[in-house]
């Protein structure tokens, strides 16, 4: 099949090699701009883009796909289908109007529960048990097109958004190349979403990650592993940030105010609900260390409390 395929990320190259390991004809890769990546601030392109090379596939990466002469040239690529991973644009209807068959999309949710820009972070902070990928056609509205396939698999409750993502991914890509010959024959029947059970994600911003010691420690330490890598989760000591790497919820009779930083060997935090050890820290201008190396360090910690 002549597929117009679009997606930037890491997480979005499995569904790219599954393709053409499946011997679809990629007739475009379509992805983001090079930018500036890292502490350095170099100009990086896409890993999609570094996948698409390596692969001998054409690569287009237009500043945004409402140029009209852009969605010229991909109507001028006659895809079939299209294959969305991970791109980082809506599509609007011009641009959806150009294969046959649509797009597939890959979802890394079981919808219509958490559609939006934030599904696996969402999942693991409500500490679901069971998560999944979904592979839809897409339409105008988000994430609420008609399912062709889902698969699921168990949540832990050590997992964390990066390697989740990524793992869903592989599944989605595996997913999407088995579906799509029965697609494409007109063997399987794509399904309404239940629109009354969506449930809608948004998109996470920096100030997302900052610890509110009110809150349970069982939340808090799910938010830690939500937003691992973006956008990570920190607090403040003595005015000056620190990020929070790992945490775990620790059975204690220790009690205080939220954030009151306790008596104990190991870096102990009150919370709202329960008693925090962090387990990983970076303190502000350093590199990561162990909670309680950090606090061995410090003087006069009994009254010194997080978030001030």
């Amino acid at each position: 099949m002549r597929i117009l395929f679009l997606g930037t990320p890491s997480f979005a190259v499995h569904p790219l090699r599954r393709l053409v390991e499946a011997g679809h004809e990629i007739v475009g890769v379509i992805t983001q701009p090079d930018r500036p990546a890292g502490r350095s601030r170099n100009i990086q392109p896409p890993p999609v883009k570094q996948a698409a090379l390596e692969l001998g596939l054409p690569v287009m990466q237009p500043a945004t796909l409402r140029d009209e002469a852009v969605v010229g040239d991909l109507q001028a690529l006659q895809p079939e289908a299209g294959v969305v991973a991970a791109y980082g644009e809506i599509l609007r209807r011009n641009v959806l109007a150009i294969p046959a068959r649509g797009y597939l999309n890959i979802h890394p949710s079981l919808l219509p529960l958490y559609r939006g820009p934030s599904p696996v972070a969402a999942a693991i902070r409500a500490g679901d048990t069971v998560t999944g990928v979904s592979v839809i056609l897409l339409e105008r509205a988000m994430d609420a097109g008609p399912i062709l396939a889902q698969a699921t698999m168990p949540l832990d409750d050590t997992v964390r958004t990066g390697p989740l993502t990524d793992h869903l991914f592989r599944i989605g890509a595996d997913l999407l190349t088995g579906i799509l010959p029965l697609y494409a024959a007109g063997e399987v029947t794509p399904h309404m979403q239940n629109h009354d059970r969506a449930t809608i994600t948004r998109l996470l911003t920096k100030d997302d990650g900052l610890i509110d010691w009110s809150l349970p420690a069982t939340v808090l330490e799910r938010t830690v592993r939500a937003y691992d890598p973006w956008p990570g989760t920190w607090t403040t000591f003595k005015g000056q940030p620190m990020k929070i790497l790992r945490t775990s919820v620790v059975e204690s009779d220790e009690s205080g105010e939220p954030g009151i930083i306790l008596p104990a060997n190991d870096l102990h935090v009150m919370t709202g609900e329960g008693v925090l050890r962090l387990d990983e820290v970076q303190p502000a201008g350093k590199r990561s260390m162990p909670g309680a190396d950090w606090k061995r360090g410090q003087l006069n910690l009994t009254t010194t409390k997080f978030g001030v």
